[in-house]
Order: structure tokens, then C-alpha cells, then sequence
């Protein structure tokens, strides 16, 4: 079984929190991965430009920021979980994309949690051909799980 935790480390109450849970749930079954570990945190402007200054050398701040832990399938400690990494988004980003996107809060943050999921999968978009291998991907998992553009 994988575990997926979604934390929010902001002031905002968020309704979307078990949507995005439930999401990534289906993208792991999707990719058939078995007894990984996840951890969403949604943080504040401030707290991921920190993130983007320190561990990426980018002064300024982004919508999501992914931590992978492991770079193979292998499992860590002894434990038969395998623990993917960290995925940090933006609320104040999410927000503001939405409105620049013309479509729900819900829609956006969303994504930005599957496209960190297939970060920590080793999916990238650097080029061409791998962003359409990774934003189908994710397209899929959206469309599937009916979180459509408005």
C-alpha cells in the first residue's frame, strides 16, 4: 500500500487537501507502485523561495519544488517502503495561477502536486520529447480523475 501524506503548513484552510491525496493515490496505482511513500507540504510564498534560494541556487519563488530521496527502486533502512521524496507547492502560487489560467484553485493545485509526483518519479521536461512523455502523463491522471480545466 502507498502512503501519501498532505500537510498544510499555512494559514489558509484548504478543502482540497483529500482531493489531492486521493489524486496521487490513482497516479501511484496508474504507475503500479507499491509501498511508497510521499509527502506533500503546502507552504507560503516566503517559505518556498527560501527553499528555491538554498537548494537550488534561484532567488526568487516557484510554484512546487520536489526532494527526491532515492534515485532507483530500491528500498532504504531495512524498511519495505520506499520513500519517493517531498513535494512543496506554492498555495499563494496555486492561487495566483488559477486566476492567470482561468480555471479553479482546485484544478491548479492539483496539478502541481501530480507534476511533483512525476518529478520524484524522475520525470523531467528539460526537452522536448520528455515533456511530452511527463505532461501526458499528468494529463492522463488529471483527465482520469475528472480535474479538468474550467
Amino acid at each position: 500500500m502507498n502512503k501519501i501524506e498532505v500537510f498544510n503548513q499555512t494559514n489558509h484552510d484548504i478543502a482540497e487537501l483529500k482531493d489531492i491525496k486521493t489524486v496521487l493515490e490513482y497516479a501511484g496505482k496508474k504507475e503500479k507502485l507499491k509501498n511508497v511513500e510521499v509527502n506533500v507540504i503546502i507552504v507560503d510564498n516566503n517559505y518556498i523561495h527560501e527553499l528555491n534560494k538554498n537548494y537550488r541556487d534561484i532567488d526568487r519563488e516557484t510554484d512546487v519544488i520536489t526532494f527526491a530521496l532515492e534515485d532507483d527502486n530500491q528500498v532504504i533502512n531495512g524498511s519495505d517502503v520506499r520513500p519517493l521524496g517531498d513535494i512543496y507547492i506554492s498555495i499563494d502560487r496555486a492561487k495566483q495561477q488559477a486566476i492567470d489560467y482561468n480555471h479553479s484553485f482546485k484544478r491548479e493545485i492539483i496539478f502541481l502536486a501530480v507534476h511533483g509526483f512525476y518529478h520524484l518519479l524522475g520525470y523531467d521536461h528539460m526537452n522536448k520529447e520528455d515533456e511530452e512523455i511527463m505532461f501526458g502523463k499528468q494529463e492522463a491522471v488529471l483527465n482520469e480523475c475528472e480535474i479538468k480545466r474550467d
